[in-house]
């Protein structure tokens, strides 16, 4: 009985400690927790301060002192005396929490103005998808905007600071930011109403008074505030965030890699731990690579050899054009084929998740990624986003795998799964709160390469024999692609290689000019 007892007692400890946990961290970031929980009361947030996570050197010392408190008070937990399923959750949270703490300590290596997904790209393309489901989305969401211009300071800051380290990114990376800060929000887009901000906000307000939510009245007063708001404080937040860092500008700032400076490379590793969730040694990753590419190649080889017919088709490049072209017919297509690969996420008789397509708005168009799918909250996983980036003109095939890595099979079909599987076992959501990016695109390339067997199926049923074989090559040139993209990541962040020592890497691949 005294073991019982001792186990109970444990077990509630550990509630007390992830319920906490979740409900200080999503307190923190109303942006997180919006985009996290269609209904934070139902998990015990009914009183949050909207606010924008600003930087600042005590408060990141402050976030240390907190995860090392956390972690020691985990520790005084024994897993063995948890329930079944939480004894996995505190090896994942203790490993998780060290790999923070561990990251945390690289104070001034990370980059959250990047010219690729910086924050002053990524920031107004979460807001123009916040949903309002209720009035007090819509005052928190005038709220965060209200907050650019402080927030953007605050980032102004940690790059001063960067910079004082000797970690200021260089002047060709500096001068692309720049760029997006002038064109992201311009004066002339806000003035004329046709910013996409605005005309978000406009259909979010409508729908809201389509649920009678709001009155026209309140939706015109809240039309009138938007407007000024992105006036008065977001259009000059970007001019001061674009001219503060102009004057951080400095061309005798060399385009190296991480391992240039003192600790880069062991940042680099625990990067690999961290968002990659990989305990694996770097040099080990790199025979991975190597391997993987060396597959690859003999499997192009060997097609190429017994189908001498394929090398004219790759030539006519017809394979790309897929009997299907139209991205909502591709996707009810790839959710038919993976029925007899995947298991169902229809869970007590839910319904089937929507999902909408949309155009990335044209100023964004040169920063984003091809495609990408908008993770949908823990507790509402009934509609769901996907963008599409036209500037990049997907050719069938193209478009075809980029659903399956956006959609099904991918992201969107491995969030609602996990989503509905959460609801139905009772899952601690804190399990939330634990990201791992290796595993998540991991999957999703996984699906993409299935994908092109699809695809080369749906061609081979048309006949087109020649054309399904050129998709199966596509598919190995994909997989080298991206191994030596890593490969490349690789010897530049962890060995410190030169340009000149990439030519060995690069010269098989008929890349020459460097």
């Amino acid at each position: 009985m005294l073991l019982l007892g001792l186990s109970t007692n444990e077990q509630k400890h550990f509630d007390r400690l992830t319920g906490s946990l979740f409900q200080e961290q999503l307190s923190q970031n109303t942006i997180d927790m919006h985009f996290t929980l269609a209904h934070p009361e139902d998990y015990g947030i009914t009183d949050y301060l909207v606010t924008l996570p600003c930087y600042s050197r005590p408060e990141e010392q402050a976030q240390q002192l907190y995860l090392e408190n956390l972690l020691e008070s985990l520790n005084t937990i024994s897993p063995e005396k948890l329930k079944e399923q939480d004894r996995l959750l505190w090896e994942l949270l203790k490993k998780n929490l060290g790999a923070s703490l561990d990251l945390s300590r690289f104070t001034y290596f990370q980059e959250p103005l990047s010219p690729t997904g910086g924050m002053h790209t990524q920031l107004p393309i979460l807001l123009s998808e916040y949903t309002f489901r209720n009035i007090q989305d819509v005052e928190d969401y005038l709220t965060l905007l209200e907050q650019i211009d402080t927030y953007f300071q605050s980032l102004l800051v940690y790059e001063k600071e960067k910079k004082q380290a000797g970690l200021f990114m260089d002047a060709t990376s500096l001068d692309k930011t720049i760029q997006q800060c002038d064109t992201i929000v311009t004066k002339e887009e806000v003035v004329s109403g046709k910013h996409f901000l605005q005309t978000s906000f406009t259909y979010r307000l409508e729908e809201l008074s389509q649920l009678c939510a709001i009155s026209p009245k309140q939706a015109e007063n809240y039309q009138s505030r938007h407007n000024e708001i992105l006036k008065t404080i977001v259009v000059p937040a970007y001019q001061a965030l674009a001219d503060g860092l102009y004057l951080l500008r400095d061309e005798g700032i060399p385009l190296q890699g991480l391992a240039a400076h003192p600790s880069g490379a062991e940042y680099y590793h625990q990067l690999l731990i961290t968002r990659v969730g990989s305990y694996t040694a770097p040099e080990d990753i790199k025979d991975l690579y190597i391997r993987q590419m060396n597959r690859d190649y003999q499997a192009i080889s060997s097609l190429l050899a017994d189908n001498p017919q394929v090398a004219g088709a790759l030539l006519r490049e017809e394979y790309r054009q897929l009997p299907i072209d139209d991205a909502h017919e591709m996707l009810q297509d790839l959710r038919r084929r993976m029925e007899s690969d995947f298991p169902s996420y229809l869970i007590s008789g839910q319904k089937e998740p929507a999902v909408i397509l949309k155009d990335l708005q044209e100023s964004l168009s040169d920063f984003c990624a091809p495609a990408f799918y908008f993770t949908v909250p823990l507790d509402d996983s009934d509609t769901n986003v996907i963008y599409i980036n036209n500037k990049n003109s997907f050719h069938s095939l193209e478009l075809y795998t980029t659903l399956a890595h956006e959609a099904f099979p991918g992201h969107l079909y491995q969030t609602v799964f996990h989503n509905r599987f959460q609801a139905e076992t009772e899952e601690n959501p804190v399990r939330q709160l634990l990201w791992y990016g290796g595993y998540l695109e991991g999957w999703a390339l996984y699906v993409e390469f299935i994908a092109y067997d699809y695809a080369a199926d749906m061609l081979a049923r048309e006949h087109r024999l020649a054309d399904a074989l050129c998709v199966e090559l596509e598919k190995h040139n994909r997989s080298m692609q991206l191994c030596l993209y890593s490969l490349l990541d690789y010897i530049i962040h962890y060995e410190n290689a030169t340009p000149g020592e990439l030519i060995p890497y690069l010269e098989p691949f008929g890349i020459t000019d460097m």
